[in-house]
């Protein structure tokens, strides 16, 4: 076994179980999936992409949990210090490799990190900030 397929196998165990949450895990929503508005509490239960906005490179851990639990995660970093960023990037390419995922970047400083089981079509160019 290669040192790749080792840490594709501590990010993403083969065990199905593992991968589908508890009782007690699907009943404690994350500070992240509670809706902030009446707008947001009628998105469907089921919908598979969670946005975030992470201010410390601490949060890269919650993201790498909703990765690997088969959500989309949309990360919009530009409230991240610059040093940050980078780190964060190359984490979340790392964990999404690991799933065998895909990473996008969608506009300045906002990335998608789709799993395997959900597929990102099109593209969007994004322009430099110096225009």
């Amino acid at each position: 076994m290669g040192v790749f397929d080792k840490i594709k196998d501590f990010i993403s165990p083969e065990d199905e179980s593992e991968l589908e949450l508890t009782e007690e895990e699907a009943a404690a929503v994350s500070a992240y999936e509670q809706p902030k508005n009446e707008t947001a509490s009628n998105i469907s239960a089921n919908a598979n992409i969670v946005l975030f906005e992470p201010r410390n490179f601490e949060e890269a851990a919650e993201i790498a949990k909703h990765i690997k639990h088969k959500r989309a995660c949309c990360v919009n970093l530009q409230r991240m210090p610059i040093d940050y960023r980078t780190r964060m990037v190359d984490f979340l390419n790392g964990v999404v490799y690991g799933v065998d995922g895909s990473i996008k970047k969608i506009a300045d400083d906002v990335i998608l990190c789709a799993p395997r089981n959900l597929q990102v079509a099109g593209k969007i160019e994004v322009s430099s900030k110096s225009e």
